[in-house]
C-alpha cells in the first residue's frame, strides 16, 4: 500500500522545523511527502527545501490558497493510495504514521482513519486553554468522532468521492469533510496513538479570534444551529432572567447560578491535571489556582465570539449561497 502524507502551509517560518522533524522520526515511512504552501513571504519554502534528502519530499507553491485548497491540491500531487493529512504547528508522536496506516492493512474496505490529537503546552493559560477546549481520549466515542485534519488518514477513493475539503469554506473545512465522508465510507476506525500535539492559544485575543473564525465558519456551513440556539436562549434569556430573579425575589437564586457555572466547568476541571502534568516544567500550587481561575473566563469568551461569529455566517451564506454540501 503506497501511502502519501500531505499539509499545507503558509507563513510557517521556523516553527514548520518541529513537524517536519517529526516525520523524519516516523517508525514508518511514508512513500512520498506532498507539502502545498499557500505563498509565504517569509522563509517556510526554503526551510521544508532543506529536509529534502531526508524526506521523500516534493514542495507545491500556490499563492492564495486556502487550506481546504491547498490540501486538494496536496492530493492531487499524490500518488498514493492511503492519503495521511496533518498541518502545519503540530508534532507528531514517531508512532504516528504506523498507527494511521495499520487499520487500512488489516481491512480492506476500510475509508478513514482518525487519529487523535493532544495539546503540548508550554505556559500556565496554555495548559487551561487546553484543558477547557479540548477533549481527553476518554472523552471520545469512537463512533461519532469526527477528526481534526490535524492528524486522519483517507482512502483516496473516498477522498475522490466527496471532492475533498470544501474550497469556499475558510473555516471548519475538516468538519464537512468528514460529515461528507460519514455518508460515503463505513464507520471510521479510531486510533487513539496517532497522536499529534500542538499548542493551543497562548492568549484571549487570539482564542477570541479562534473561536470567531469557527463560529463565522459554522455559520457559512449552516451547522450546529441547535447548539447555536441553545448558546443564545442561555446567555439571552435564561442567565438575566436567573440574575433578575435573585436580586428581586430571593439571593437562593445566586446558589442556582453558581451550580450552573460549576456544572459549566465541571469537564475542563477534570482534564486539568493531565494538562498541567503535560508542562515542560512542574506547576507550583498557585499555577493551579490561576489555570483553575482561567477556565471560566476562557469559557465565556469563547461563548461570546461564537454567539458574535455565527451571524456574520450566516448573513455571507445567505449573501453568497455557497454549494449545497449535505
Amino acid at each position: 500500500m503506497r501511502v502519501s502524507v500531505i499539509a499545507t502551509v503558509l507563513n510557517e517560518g521556523e516553527s514548520i522545523r518541529q513537524l517536519m522533524d517529526s516525520l523524519c522520526a516516523q517508525t514508518r515511512q511514508p512513500d512520498e511527502l506532498i507539502i502545498v504552501d499557500g505563498g509565504s513571504r517569509d522563509t517556510t519554502v526554503a526551510v521544508i527545501e532543506s529536509y529534502r534528502d531526508r524526506l521523500p519530499l516534493r514542495v507545491v507553491v500556490e499563492p492564495g490558497a486556502n487550506i481546504s485548497r491547498g490540501r486538494n491540491v496536496a492530493a492531487q500531487n499524490a500518488t498514493g493510495e492511503i492519503l495521511a493529512i496533518t498541518d502545519a504547528g503540530v508534532r507528531l508522536e514517531p508512532a504516528w504514521l504506523a498507527e494511521l496506516i495499520a487499520p487500512f492493512e488489516s481491512d480492506s474496505a476500510l475509508g478513514v482513519v482518525a487519529g487523535f490529537f493532544f495539546p503540548d503546552p508550554q505556559t500556565v493559560f496554555e495548559a487551561a486553554m487546553g484543558a477547557t477546549v479540548l477533549p481527553q481520549v476518554g472523552d471520545i466515542d469512537p463512533a461519532t468522532f469526527l477528526p481534526s485534519s490535524r492528524s486522519v488518514a483517507v482512502r483516496r477513493s473516498a477522498f475522490e468521492v466527496v471532492g475533498g475539503y470544501p474550497e469556499w469554506l475558510d473555516y471548519c473545512e475538516d468538519l464537512i469533510f468528514d460529515l461528507r465522508l460519514k455518508t460515503v465510507t463505513s464507520p471510521f476506525a479510531f486510533a487513539p496513538g496517532a497522536l499529534a500535539h500542538f499548542r493551543p492559544r497562548g492568549s484571549i485575543r487570539a482564542f477570541y479570534k479562534q473561536y470567531y473564525l469557527y463560529a463565522r465558519g459554522d455559520g457559512k456551513a449552516d451547522l450546529w444551529r441547535k447548539r447555536h440556539l441553545i448558546r443564545y436562549a442561555t446567555y439571552l434569556i435564561g442567565l438575566p432572567v436567573l440574575i433578575g430573579l435573585a436580586l428581586a425575589v430571593s439571593p437562593w437564586f445566586w446558589l442556582l447560578l453558581l451550580a450552573g457555572g460549576v456544572i459549566y466547568c465541571r469537564t475542563p476541571l477534570r482534564r486539568l491535571p493531565a494538562a498541567l502534568d503535560a508542562l515542560p516544567f512542574k506547576p507550583s500550587a498557585w499555577d493551579w489556582v490561576k489555570a483553575a481561575a482561567w477556565i471560566p473566563v476562557i469559557r465565556a469568551v469563547g461563548d461570546v465570539a461564537k454567539m458574535i461569529g455565527y451571524p456574520v455566517g450566516l448573513r455571507w451564506r445567505r449573501e453568497n449561497q455557497p454549494p449545497a454540501w449535505r
